[in-house]
C-alpha cells in the first residue's frame, strides 16, 4: 500500500475518531471520516489500530501486514479517512481459516459502511 494511502499521524487518526462514524463485525470495527473535496487528491488513507491485548509485536504486525493487503485489493475510491481497529481473536481466526478469510472481513465490514 503507497503512503499516501496511509494515516501515520496522531492527530489524523484523532480526527476520525472524533468526527467519523463507525460500524463494527465480530473482529473488526471501522471508523470513517469523509473529508472534504478540497483535501489531498480524493484517494481513501487508512490507518489501522492493533492493541496490545491481540498480542506481542511480531503478531500484531503480522496481521497489520494482512489487513493492509486486503484493503489494498478493495481500496474504495472516496476521499475518506478509515481506521481499522482490530478485536481480540483475529490473529487465531485468520491463521486457522486463513488469507481469503480476512479479505472476507474487510469486505463485510467495507458493505456494512456503504449500507
Amino acid at each position: 500500500m503507497k503512503k499516501r494511502h496511509r494515516l501515520s499521524r496522531s492527530r489524523d487518526f484523532d480526527a476520525v475518531y472524533r468526527r467519523g462514524r463507525s460500524v463494527s463485525t465480530r473482529y473488526l470495527v471501522l471508523y470513517w471520516f469523509l473529508r472534504e473535496e478540497d483535501d489531498d487528491a480524493g484517494a481513501a488513507r487508512l490507518g489501522i489500530a492493533v492493541p496490545r491485548a491481540i498480542g506481542g509485536s511480531t503478531v500484531r504486525n503480522r496481521i497489520k501486514r494482512q489487513l493492509r493487503e486486503a484493503w489494498r485489493v478493495q481500496l474504495p475510491e472516496t476521499p475518506s479517512d478509515y481506521v481499522l481497529v482490530v478485536k481480540p481473536g483475529l490473529p487465531e481466526a485468520v491463521e486457522a481459516r486463513g488469507f481469503e478469510w480476512l479479505t472476507e472481513r474487510v469486505a463485510e465490514v467495507l458493505g456494512k459502511v456503504a449500507a
